[in-house]
């Protein structure tokens, strides 16, 4: 199995020796923080929550590759104001389980969201089928001028699509849920999607 794509900057500080983040940031994740806060400009979170999900995400990533290269490898993380999103396969229970509690111990963590499945499926066909999708569905939001696309992260596995972002209002987020209902493939939509109102109180 691939590392997952999202996971490869972090690979790189990891071969750098970057050292476990608890309150701290070394010079990778301040250089992707400047990135993120570029894109985030436009997004409903601020530059600085932004910055605070890059090294929430950096930390999990770091404690899942030093308990078990495994592990890091079936698990993916989607950080959203302090609420973290775990996606993935693995074939043992107790992997699941582990995975929450190492992304508890992520500095700044305001809400653990445990999507893990307990699968034998996740092969490469599975994967370019998940990827894909993702693919999909994420052009047919840029695409829709009625959604704020940027607010939205997408995954994808097994076939379950995970949303997780900040939408305008109930009507953009059905539409969001509509888009990924009509691909093919897909054979179930959840959405951790929170509304703007909601996200700001």
């Amino acid at each position: 199995m691939t590392i997952r794509p999202r996971f490869a900057p972090l690979v790189m500080l990891l071969a750098l020796g970057f050292p476990a983040l608890q309150g701290c940031a070394g010079p990778g994740v301040v250089a992707g923080a400047a990135a993120t806060v570029g894109v985030t400009v436009a997004q409903e979170r601020s530059p600085g929550a932004a910055v605070d999900d890059l090294i929430i995400t950096t930390a999990i990533g770091h404690y899942l590759f030093q308990k078990d290269i495994e592990l890091f490898r079936a698990v993916s993380v989607e950080v959203v104001e302090g609420r973290v999103l775990l996606l993935g396969g693995v074939k043992d229970p107790d992997d699941r389980v582990e995975a929450v509690r190492l992304a508890w111990q992520a500095e700044g963590v305001k809400e653990v969201i445990n999507e893990i499945q307990v699968t034998d499926r996740g092969g490469l066909v599975d994967y370019a089928r998940d990827t894909w999708i993702s693919a999909q569905l994420t052009t047919k939001l840029l695409l829709d001028k009625a959604i704020k696309a940027i607010n939205y992260n997408i995954e994808t596995v097994n076939g379950v699509v995970y949303m997780i972002g900040i939408a305008q209002d109930q009507a953009e987020l059905e539409r969001a849920t509509n888009h990924a209902r009509t691909i093919k493939h897909v054979r179930k939509v959840i959405s951790h999607v929170r509304l703007k109102d909601a996200a700001a109180s």
